[in-house]
């Protein structure tokens, strides 16, 4: 897909680690161009680079084109929206006021792709893993519906967790599982940290994440579910339970799985399935999208974070370790770039989809 002119983003919550993410993502992007960064009244009216103060925690430099970028407010609803085609939104606020935010943004008529997880729960606000459940955005025309809008709407991408292990499950449902057991390690960039701001985290371990595994055993039923009168209903199965740990590691979730199926797959109908499994990203040729979106290690020491989270540009789920279990039929272990294709990468993914396939104009058409 070739568009005749860029369209314009903003990035909102432009200071934190995944707007930082978002701004390098979108760097020379085919298809976005970023004219518009926001974030809280006290970095506004600085330039991008003073209101950092330092505070850049990418591995790359900040683009130059950014650096001068006078920051707005992000609750100046038009100076947010007015010049712009779509909103990346990142935001560290309390839920209802990132709700209350993103509705006002998509109310003036421009769509917005959130990292945050106020509306993951809203019944017609789609929640997508486009190789997955690229067919919720249909959604959409149900939402602008609700919102009184054209072309203004919300979509989000899933906890970050969860794609270490839910596009390896889902490439076996043909097999029906019906019973998971996850346990997720997670890196300290999930908290927006890095080790020298949370120097604690090293040669730490902390079984306890506010939030997340709630996220993680609910949020795959919804990314399986269907539209049904107006909204999108949760999938019945399988059943899922997990615990999240947070690990001292840069980037990079893994998960260890446990799973149960009414027709149990042999292992060479699992990697198989594994390897095939591609969705609309692929068939697309989206420019974010990796070429083999599930990447299966024969190594029994793979993956390793360090070595595979990067593995299609950070944008390819790392599966390995696959054996039969005598309690469970079968147990793997899967890798996920967290701020890439769990955060800011899945987000500007959802955006390429959104835009192939119509829902993201420019206004000005």
């Amino acid at each position: 897909m070739v568009l005749s002119k860029k369209l314009r983003a903003a990035v909102v919550g432009a200071t934190g680690m995944v707007g930082q993410r978002f701004i390098t993502l979108l760097d020379n992007h085919p298809y976005f161009e970023v004219t518009t960064l926001a974030a809280s009244a006290r970095s506004a009216g600085q330039t991008y680079e003073a209101a950092l103060g330092g505070r850049w925690k990418m591995k790359v430099p900040m683009p130059e084109r950014v650096k001068n970028m006078v920051v707005i407010d992000a609750q100046d609803i038009e100076a947010v929206t007015g010049k712009v085609d779509v909103v990346f939104c990142a935001v560290n606020m309390k839920k209802d006021e990132i709700k209350a935010l993103e509705e006002a943004y998509a109310k003036a008529e421009t769509p917005v792709i959130s990292n945050n997880s106020a509306h993951r729960w809203t019944s017609d606000v789609p929640m997508v893993i486009p190789e997955i459940n690229a067919a919720h955005f249909a959604i959409i025309e149900e939402q602008k519906k609700r919102l009184g809008t054209k072309r203004g709407f919300i979509a989000v991408k899933p906890n970050c967790s969860i794609q270490a292990y839910v596009p390896a499950l889902t490439a076996l449902l043909e097999y029906e599982p019906y019973e998971v057991v996850a346990t997720t390690y997670q890196a300290i960039s999930g908290a927006g940290k890095t080790f020298k701001e949370w120097p604690e985290m090293i040669d730490n371990v902390i079984p306890y994440i506010g939030g997340e595994e709630e996220k993680s055993e609910q949020e795959p039923l919804k990314i399986w579910g269907h539209i049904e009168n107006g909204q999108i209903a949760k999938a019945a199965s399988p059943v899922i339970t997990t615990q999240c740990i947070r690990v001292p590691v840069s980037d990079g979730h893994m998960a260890a799985v446990f799973v149960k199926f009414k027709k149990k797959p042999t292992k060479e109908q699992i990697l198989e399935a594994w390897k095939n499994f591609r969705g609309m990203p692929q068939e697309y040729d989206l420019p974010s999208a990796p070429k083999q979106f599930i990447t299966y290690f024969e190594e029994d020491n793979r993956p390793q974070t360090a070595l595979d989270r990067d593995t299609e540009g950070g944008m390819g789920v790392c599966v390995g370790r696959l054996r039969e279990d005598f309690v469970y039929d079968y147990k793997f272990v899967g890798l996920a770039h967290n701020t890439l294709r769990g955060a800011a990468g899945g987000a500007v993914l959802e955006a390429e989809a959104l835009t192939a396939l119509g829902y993201i104009t420019p206004k000005d058409n």
